[in-house]
């Protein structure tokens, strides 16, 4: 069984007062004014998120929610807070399989609480975007929240631009006749498989990022620009990946095309050889008939078949060597 692993942070009038302490003082603070709390919960149990449900009065709805593996990226509320579910991405270039991972978060009034399977998913990611932009603390959790979706949002910009990066590379294998076709095929499924997980993952970030940004009224208006940011690099992510989704079918279908032409060479090779062997089996065979005919039994009628095999054989040819069939 994964180890709970717990972090937290208090600030105070936008001011980083306290980090790592005990996870019970968390609802010590959050009627204190100026106080902005966050706390971090990976892999946590069902226990343990129930305890924090009865804590900090939060919806059992979105408590299950937090605990499901493949929930769709969502923003709903609630009357004591607002839950967000979006996923992390990753892409490895090697194989290219995508991995993904729900973070969700609890938005209160003060506080912040994210939970997440942990695994590959580094919070300090986070933790860091926050540091970076610390003056933002003193307007409260949205500043948090806004860090937080930045950070997931970057991660979809890069695995968009690798996907974007491996069907260049297709594209290139497309016409290198050195490379099995049985391995661009596999590249193409796998690739194919990651950009549908990452539309998944991306398209409905748009409305989790537009109900915060357009219909919370809550936001203050110092952070309006970064939430128009956000939406803007959601906006093009969204469609980024959609113009991926029609290079990858591009790809597979010139991919197919380009078969199709290879086989209607190999087949037009094998047709011109296929008439250039008829000619010397006609001539063979008339001359090889038990009937008087002129040259019959003589040795003029040896060469005059090998003449007639030739020119004919070669006028056919250099036929098909003009029709680029050879």
């Amino acid at each position: 069984m994964t180890e709970v692993v717990i972090r937290t942070r208090l600030w105070r009038d936008g001011v980083l007062e306290k980090e790592d302490f005990a996870f019970e003082e968390l609802s010590d603070y959050l009627d204190q004014p100026g106080c902005l709390v966050w706390a971090d919960l990976q892999a946590p149990d069902e226990a343990l998120l129930a305890e924090l449900g009865v804590e900090l009065s939060l919806d059992k709805l979105a408590i299950e929610d937090a605990v499901a593996h493949h929930e769709r990226p969502k923003s709903s509320r609630y009357p004591t807070h607002t839950f967000l579910t979006a996923r992390a991405l990753r892409l490895d270039r090697e194989s290219g399989e995508l991995s993904d991972l729900a973070v969700s978060a609890f938005v209160l009034k003060q506080a912040l609480v994210t939970v997440h399977a942990g695994q590959w998913f580094d919070i300090d990611t986070i933790v860091k975007r926050w540091d970076e932009n610390a003056e933002l603390m003193r307007h409260g959790v949205k500043a948090l929240v806004w860090g937080m979706l930045d950070v997931l949002v970057d991660g979809h910009f890069e695995v968009v631009q690798s996907l974007d990066d491996e069907i260049e590379d297709l594209e290139d294998l497309l016409f290198d006749q050195s490379n099995g076709v049985h391995q661009l095929q596999r590249r193409t499924f796998a690739l194919r498989k990651s950009l549908v997980r990452t539309r998944r993952a991306v398209l409905p970030m748009r409305e989790v990022v537009n109900t915060l940004a357009r219909r919370d009224n809550d936001i203050p208006h110092e952070l309006r620009p970064y939430f128009d940011d956000l939406y803007d690099h959601v906006l093009r992510a969204t469609e980024w990946t959609e113009s991926l989704r029609d290079m990858v079918s591009s790809v597979f279908e010139t991919n197919l095309s380009l078969q199709d032409a290879r086989l209607n060479t190999i087949l037009k090779k094998l047709t011109s050889f296929t008439a250039l062997i008829a000619i010397p089996t006609a001539v063979t065979g008339f001359y090889g008939q038990n009937v008087p005919y002129p040259g019959f039994g003589q040795h003029s009628g040896f060469i005059s078949s090998v003449v007639v095999i030739s020119v004919l054989a070669g006028a056919l040819y250099l036929a098909f060597k003009r029709a680029g069939w050879l």
